[in-house]
């Protein structure tokens, strides 16, 4: 069997055979107790140059003959995770558990993630711990190992990281940029967990622009981390398929639990120092980037196909969702799509509503009288897009209310009915950008 295999979709590029990875299976689970003991372990203290100010080291490179397969690991390298919001938090929690298992060959050291702030709704100045903080905190991490710099370039940050002396950094959705100073310091280098089958989507919002494009495939990449964004060397890459009504929150979770077991696997390459040797330089020609989402673009515009309002649904659920506004009608005067809303005997007021989840449906499950008419069924509300295919919106959420079903939204309409109106700034599908 040849030790090489492909690794993207129409790409020539091939890794080691070592390197791939299965899909995971269900998600791996501790207590907090089993975590607290791996944490409480006995860790390799800085001596020497690590006891002050490490000197600044490239990645290691070893030769060949090194195995990377079963050496044992009498002393456990040291890893610094850096990461954030929710699925930053999953992936610590996946790394705890492997590294409490008896024949881990790392542990966490120490996490870096940004400092608490106002979130939510409620008291809005009073700062809260980022997700990873937390779980930091519920695993026994001692305030020492658990850092929250303003900026990761703080002479101050960079002092405690030396005195950690991290063999490895990884991050996954950290949230800032790595000076030089930070890269210089983890002899094997810094690996990030990106959510893309890279160099496609580099950027802040790659599962959420992925989804906005329809991909029928996404992936996950581990590369090293360099100055310019998302543009280090590969060191693994593994596809997933993606469910056509699968959304962002849901994807993201998948893609990072994903490639997190694909970190686990290739430490033992890292750590015999053939990291560098093995990754591979993307394709700069093939790079696409994954602009933020804002607000403005949250409008769905339904003079456009189905299928672009249902892959926007699903691209921007979570933050900042989307939304359209209808105008009510009383049951009378719904077979009028009069565009002047004083001219309308019937209107009752134009409503926006927050769309949260949709399908696609059956052009002949729309039975209106006129284009912009909203039909109901039995569990959705259908609209009737611009090129005649239709739109199932399955949940929504009306101002001042929770998430509802469509079915229960209906029933709270007591015989009126809705036409759609046109957006207010109809927005080109923002996708990728070279």
């Amino acid at each position: 069997m040849s030790p090489w295999i492909a690794v993207m979709s129409g790409s020539s590029r091939l890794l080691p055979r070592f390197l791939a990875t299965p899909a995971p299976s269900t998600t791996l689970r501790t207590t907090n107790i089993l975590l607290a003991r791996q944490l409480r372990a006995p860790s390799r203290p800085a001596t020497g140059a690590a006891a002050g100010a490490r000197p600044a080291a490239s990645r290691c490179v070893a030769t060949r003959s090194q195995s990377a397969t079963t050496q044992p690991f009498p002393d456990k390298k040291r890893v610094v995770f850096c990461g954030t919001p929710e699925v930053a938090a999953l992936v610590l929690q996946r790394l705890l558990t492997a590294a409490a298992q008896p024949n881990a060959s790392f542990e966490v050291a120490a996490v870096v993630t940004q400092p608490p702030r106002p979130t939510g709704r409620g008291n809005r100045k009073v700062p809260q711990p980022s997700p990873v903080q937390v779980v930091a905190q519920e695993a026994g991490m001692s305030a020492a190992a658990i850092l929250a710099p303003e900026r990761p370039g703080d002479a101050g940050f960079l002092a405690a990281l030396q005195q950690l002396a991290p063999d490895l950094c990884v991050t996954a959705a950290y949230g800032n940029y790595l000076p030089t100073s930070f890269l210089a310091i983890p002899p094997h280098g810094t690996l990030n967990i990106h959510p893309s089958l890279l160099p496609k989507y580099r950027g802040a919002a790659p599962v959420q622009r992925a989804l906005q494009d329809g991909v029928a495939v996404s992936g996950v990449s581990l590369l090293y981390t360099v100055r310019a964004m998302d543009a280090g060397p590969i060191l693994a890459q593994q596809e997933l398929k993606v469910d056509p009504d699968v959304q962002a929150p849901e994807l993201l979770t998948q893609l990072f639990e994903l490639g997190t077991d694909l970190l686990v696997k290739n430490l033992e390459v890292v750590w015999a120092g053939m990291g560098d040797a093995t990754a591979q330089p993307q394709d700069e020609a093939g790079a696409t980037h994954a602009a933020k989402l804002t607000r403005q673009e949250a409008e769905l515009d339904f003079s456009q196909p189905a299928q672009v309002c249902h892959n926007k649904v699903r691209g921007f659920a979570g933050w900042p969702g989307t939304f359209a506004t209808f105008q009510q009608q009383a049951a009378e005067s719904s077979s009028s799509d009069s565009s002047s809303s004083s001219s309308n005997a019937g209107h009752t007021g134009e409503m926006e509503l927050k769309i949260v989840r949709t399908r696609m449906g059956r052009p002949s499950e729309w039975t209106g009288s006129s284009e912009r008419q909203v039909v109901a069924s039995r569990d959705a509300l259908l609209i009737r897009c611009g090129d005649g295919s239709v739109l199932q919106v399955l949940e929504l959420q009306a101002p001042g209310k929770r998430v509802m079903a469509a079915k229960d939204f209906l029933n709270g309409l007591k015989g009126r009915t809705l036409v759609w109106q046109p957006a207010q700034h109809a927005l080109q599908p923002a996708g990728i950008a070279v």
